[in-house]
């Protein structure tokens, strides 16, 4: 099976508006297919660079001269960036959802489909997996992330089942966690619960709304002036900070006006929201739910 295949590809990368001699930076290499079709249309002395905390990403490095791939997590993309001498890129590629590797990997316990042990991270290297988070947290920290990062209603039930269960046998395996939470989900729609339970513990894990908003507010920065971003978000919660960003620098409240009643931002929205065709998602269910946004800094 393919490592991952690439979501609004020709359509991420067109965004990017590339100048042939322009540095450019892929912050979620994975299976390298955005970094390939950069990568297709940079001249000879173009340069791209691209971030994967995953080390099984590693074994799909590019061999290209203009090529760079950075093993770390792209909320430290401006220091990385600045030990290869670079502060300022033309534009920057991110596309947030897990690879087709990942769930596909029984062992990384990513999906509902497998028994494997409770993992989830993105970095293997991490200290904090899915396991603490079901074993150790408490009802209260459980039923905070069940709400926040899955809107789930019966947050409060699912968070008191877990903490209850522990107490008398660990939870180890995803099979044991499906088997103690099925019976409370809604009948018909068990899987599609489970699928948002596995996302919310997946956040936590990998702290991905932090890592997202550290990565935002570091583009005001990085990216030169005309210069673009072009964001590939599957939830809800990335995307709303995306838009929010790209429409006021924040990601919440709103931007100081100034004497005249201007606001100063640091990007433009470059066309509408873009989703994939009925024929992508034909061919890439995991494509349904993505969203892309294209913005300028100005």
């Amino acid at each position: 099976m393919e490592y991952h295949n690439p979501v609004l590809l020709k359509e991420s990368v067109d965004g990017l508006n590339i100048k042939e001699d322009g540095i450019y930076v892929d912050v979620t290499f994975g299976g390298g297919g955005h970094s390939r079709e950069i990568l297709k249309r940079l001249g000879p002395e173009g340069k791209l660079f691209a971030f994967d905390q995953d080390k099984d990403a590693l074994q799909n490095k590019i061999d290209d001269p203009r090529f760079t791939l950075i093993s770390e997590n792209f909320r430290f993309i401006k220091r990385f960036l600045r030990f290869y001498g670079i502060k300022q890129v033309d534009g920057i590629l991110g596309d947030f959802g897990v690879s087709s590797h990942q769930f596909n990997e029984a062992e990384r316990g990513f999906s509902t489909r497998f028994d494997a042990k409770l993992d989830m991270r993105m970095n293997q290297d991490s200290k904090l997996s899915a396991f603490e988070v079901i074993n150790e947290y408490t009802e209260e920290q459980l039923r905070k992330l069940f709400y926040q990062y899955a809107d789930l209603k019966n947050a409060p039930k699912l968070a008191k089942i877990i903490v209850d269960a522990r107490e008398q046998k660990t939870i180890e395996s995803s099979e044991q966690l499906n088997e103690l939470l099925k019976p409370h989900l809604f009948k018909g729609k068990e899987n599609k619960v489970l699928a948002q339970i596995y996302q919310a513990i997946r956040i936590e894990v990998n702290q991905e709304i932090e890592a997202l908003k550290e990565f935002l507010k570091q583009t005001e920065e990085l990216v030169v002036k005309g210069g673009r971003i072009s964001l590939i978000s599957y939830h809800s919660l990335e995307d709303r900070l995306v838009k929010r960003f790209i429409r006021s620098g924040l990601f919440e409240g709103e931007p100081e006006k100034d004497f005249y009643g201007n606001i100063s931002v640091p990007f433009k929205k470059v066309g509408r929201l873009i989703v994939p065709s009925k024929e992508e998602i034909e061919r890439n269910s995991r494509a349904r739910s993505a969203k892309l946004r294209v913005a300028k800094r100005i």
